[in-house]
């Protein structure tokens, strides 16, 4: 656990964000409290999440444009089946019908396909619904689909709703990874790029803010490396990615070593 890491710590990260792209902190906790009351009376267990992730080597995969070619890497490796992952919205997508793997964690805002993450909720998949003023109508609607989730926040948490930190739904499954104690986190698909993957969106409405978001989470993930002192072994697999400092190279054959 990076046990420097606090929810006052994120606060000037959550007031810069909100200055840069003029979101409305009310709005954002109007859904989260929306959140908490869709989750009541089945709300997945923390602790249970936590026991899955612990101690753990954990994937975690963004949508960027690597993706596939990661997967198909750590395939022909044989190496996917043996690690926790954790994928990002619509990295659920190509885990199951490319890798025909189920993700074990699906963190998301409910943009990506909404089919494929119940799914693999029926699965076996954990999904972790994060709430903000931009996804109330879809709340609404597809909550009550899912037989049970964990929520979560960018402001106040509430009950069954967390504030895991994180902005984006890649770089917040990274500081998800960490809350539950991994003790290996490798990036898969987190270029941060100029490019925008073909899974991150289905449709995305300003390329400039999304290269905006992107470069936000690349300083989080930095941040979240900087804090850490070595409580979690940090790697970055990504193909064609840029550097994330803190965050080490290594290749899909490397990775039985860390299990």
């Amino acid at each position: 656990m990076v046990k420097q890491l606090e929810l006052k710590d994120w606060w000037p990260w959550y007031r810069r964000i909100v200055a840069t792209f003029g979101y409305d902190q009310a709005k954002d906790q109007a859904a989260a409290d929306l959140l908490s009351k869709l989750l009541s009376g089945k709300a997945a267990d923390v602790s249970l999440l936590k026991k899955r992730v612990a101690d753990h080597a954990v994937l975690v995969f963004g949508a960027g444009p690597s993706l596939e070619e990661d997967l198909r890497r750590m395939m022909h490796e044989r190496v996917l089946q043996k690690l926790i992952t954790v994928v990002a919205d619509g990295a659920t997508t190509p885990l199951l019908h490319v890798a025909k793997a189920v993700p074990d964690v699906i963190v998301t805002d409910l943009d990506g396909i909404i089919s494929d993450i119940v799914s693999a909720q029926r699965q076996g998949s954990t999904v972790i619904v994060h709430a903000h003023g931009d996804n109330i109508k879809q709340l609404q609607r597809y909550v009550p689909e899912l037989p049970c989730a964990v929520g979560s926040t960018q402001v106040e948490p509430r009950p069954n709703v967390y504030n895991f930190l994180g902005f984006t739904d890649g770089d917040r499954a990274v500081f998800l990874a960490a809350a539950m104690e991994a003790k290996v986190i490798v990036l898969a698909g987190m270029d941060f790029g100029l490019a925008v993957g073909k899974y991150s969106k289905p449709r995305v409405k300003s390329l400039m803010v999304k290269r905006k978001k992107l470069k936000i989470s690349r300083k989080l993930l930095e941040w979240l490396a900087q804090k850490n002192q070595g409580d979690i072994a940090l790697y970055n697999l990504t193909a064609n990615g840029e550097k994330i400092r803190g965050f080490r190279r290594i290749q899909p054959e490397d990775l039985d070593k860390l299990v």
